[in-house]
């Protein structure tokens, strides 16, 4: 009867019972609520950054649509004629001496300009032997001086032509140019508006910029070379009136005494026939 007793004691001991929560059935564990917590904090800070995150995408996908619009009808707001280039011609070319010359300026052309500037001037003849054996020192000083004020003025307006011809040849093909830049940056085509594209036409710009300050800088070359030689002129000149007067205050006294000495005498000795 006591084994019988202990068996059963035993027996209620090991047999398992049911597990009760201590809050309505749920089970409390204050490290996992501690962890939820925090998590929770977590993704509210992610969400806010999110939203950060999604109105700046927003605002720069704005911006970008806002680059990408074309003004509308560009061509009749910003289009504008320019006068051309022309050609120099001379009417009618009476005694056929200026062909040449327009030619040249027109085309550029070397050979074409010396032979129409020769065809257009008169020609410079040198000084004989002879002329230049019986000249005094200042006097072949002046003539060879004037002579290169000649062969300088000549050299200066050949090259002068030459930098128009050359300008004036160049100024259709410069105008081409100028209109392709015009219709591409007035263009509506997406192709044409692109970031590279815009870029590539501010290039090109610049370029066409810098030939025109080349050509800019050797007409303006060409047109100091033409004061420097009437500089030139100019100073002969005033050296030429310098020395004359100086040769005439030094000179002057001797030279009138040599011609009227004896004259008194002679006019008082003169008696009519």
């Amino acid at each position: 009867m006591k084994k019988m007793m202990v068996f059963v004691v035993l027996l209620l001991v090991m047999t398992p019972h049911e597990s009760r929560a201590q809050f309505g059935g749920v089970v409390y564990d204050p490290t996992n609520l501690h962890k939820a917590v925090l998590r929770y904090e977590q993704l509210q800070r992610h969400l806010v950054q999110l939203q950060m995150t999604y109105q700046k995408i927003v605002s720069q996908y704005n911006l970008a649509l806002a680059m990408t619009r074309n003004i509308q009808n560009m061509p009749a707001r910003y289009r504008a004629s320019f006068s051309p280039w022309r050609n120099l011609t001379t009417v009618p070319d009476l005694y056929r001496n200026t062909g040449g010359w327009v030619n040249g300026v027109n085309t550029g052309s070397p050979a074409v300009i010396q032979s129409g500037y020769q065809s257009a001037t008169h020609p410079l003849h040198p000084y004989s032997p002879t002329t230049i054996a019986n000249m005094s020192p200042e006097e072949l000083q002046r003539a060879t001086a004037n002579y290169a004020t000649v062969e300088l003025r000549d050299g200066v307006n050949t090259n002068s032509m030459q930098t128009v011809g050359n300008i004036r040849a160049n100024s259709l093909l410069m105008q081409r140019q100028i209109s392709n830049l015009e219709q591409d940056s007035l263009s509506n085509d997406p192709s044409l508006n692109t970031v590279v594209a815009v870029l590539n036409k501010i290039n090109a710009t610049n370029v066409l910029i810098l030939r025109t300050l080349q050509d800019a800088n050797n007409l303006r070359v060409a047109e100091i070379e033409q004061e420097i030689v009437c500089s030139k002129q100019e100073r002969d000149d005033i050296t030429k009136a310098i020395n004359a007067d100086g040769y005439q205050r030094q000179n002057m006294i001797t030279q009138v005494n040599r011609i009227t000495t004896g004259l008194e005498t002679s006019l008082r000795n003169y008696r009519l026939p």
